[in-house]
């Protein structure tokens, strides 16, 4: 039983980057947890609760982002090298997703839930393009961020590589010239948006400008900048590891501060997102060099942190499905239908992330690492 429950980690794992990563996943599964709850616990998370999606997306560039340099340090930039790179991309992501994708497009038809795709505009989501400069459909809904990392890692990747490539361009200038297209590509979309669109509540601003691609790729690029600082300044990325830390989490809470009271001005719906990216990148020179823990703590958050991929895939949709298909029967009413609810919500999500990870995820990278090795 012992082995059965026990995930194991890679010894090399960077426990800064870790808290972060379990961070944002806890951080995203309590606010689609939200619903379930009473609108005084709703107003208490909303203090408390960061975004973590954007957490994963600056994380996310980082941490490839490094590998994209250090595969263009040490290889010539062939279209081999490039596909290979995407290979390896592709089988960390793109399992889980589908598998996700299959179950749920087996299960809502079968339940009738109401939020059914016709076949083709299914075909979306297994190309990630159902928001591209669209409002996401309702239909499996967390996949508005996966439409974001693949489309990034598919791009800017490719642009890079033919900088490098065809043009002879150093790396760091490849990446500079590519942050700075996305960056002013992103801010003049969301500008775009914000001028044309009127965005009056909560859910246009969420539909319209931060669950859409080409309002959103800058996010993964500040992480991408950090790769590079990271890997050819060195020194500077560590020296100042301390100061930038602490001013990535003023930043990060004086974003909620004015995201509370600005309401849908040219703030919340143009520069916010950049201000939150660039908190959290400004936290990863001093994350990165924090690199072991000990303690109960430190086992809970590197466990939440190697699930967190399959945890964001399971806790809402299929929750909402399937898991709370199976508390309908039980007739529960008033507070004890509320507890109920909001523990098998965790329950579901926790052990169903545990199991995909461990049976499928994991066989997965497993498999990525014999193919890259062949």
């Amino acid at each position: 039983m012992n082995n059965f429950l026990k995930v194991h980690s890679d010894p090399n794992r960077i426990y800064g980057l870790d808290i972060l990563r379990a961070l944002a996943i806890l951080f995203v599964v309590i606010q689609h947890g939200n619903y379930l709850v009473p609108e005084k616990f709703q107003a208490l998370s909303s203090y408390l609760v960061f975004d973590g999606v954007s957490m994963f997306f600056v994380l996310s560039g980082f941490l490839i982002g490094g590998i994209l340099i250090k595969t263009l340090e040490k290889n010539e930039a062939t279209p081999k090298t490039l596909f290979d790179f995407w290979v390896r991309r592709w089988f960390r992501t793109l399992p889980n997703y589908y598998m996700i994708l299959f179950l749920l497009m087996l299960v809502v038809p079968f339940l009738l839930s109401g939020s059914l795709l016709n076949p083709f505009k299914k075909l979306e989501y297994v190309f990630f393009i159902q928001n591209i400069n669209k409002p996401h459909p309702l239909f499996f809904q967390e996949a508005w961020s996966l439409s974001v990392e693949e489309l990034f890692y598919m791009i800017i990747p490719l642009f890079i590589f033919f900088l490098v490539g065809i043009t002879k361009t150093s790396v760091p200038k490849a990446i500079i010239i590519s942050a700075a297209l996305v960056i002013a590509t992103s801010l003049i979309f969301r500008y775009i948006k914000f001028s044309t669109i009127p965005i009056n509540s909560y859910d246009d601003w969420n539909l319209n400008l931060r669950k859409q691609v080409i309002t959103r790729l800058d996010s993964n690029m500040f992480g991408l900048l950090g790769a590079l600082v990271a890997y050819y300044y060195r020194e500077t990325w560590t020296k100042y590891k301390n100061i930038l830390f602490v001013t990535g989490i003023i930043m990060l809470v004086a974003h909620k501060f004015m995201s509370t009271r600005a309401e849908f001005g040219m703030y919340s719906c143009v520069f916010s997102f950049s201000l939150v990216s660039l908190g959290v990148l400004f936290t990863l020179p001093f994350l990165s060099e924090y690199k072991k823990g000990e303690g109960f703590v430190f086992r809970f958050l590197t466990f939440i942190s190697i699930i967190s991929y399959s945890l964001y895939l399971l806790n809402l949709s299929l929750f909402n499905e399937l898991g709370l298909n199976l508390l309908d029967h039980l007739g529960l009413t008033g507070k004890t239908l509320v507890v109920v609810r909001y523990t098998w919500f965790w329950v579901f999500s926790l052990a169903g992330s545990f199991l995909l990870y461990k049976f499928f995820e994991k066989p997965m990278l497993g498999l990525r690492e014999r193919f890259s090795n062949s």
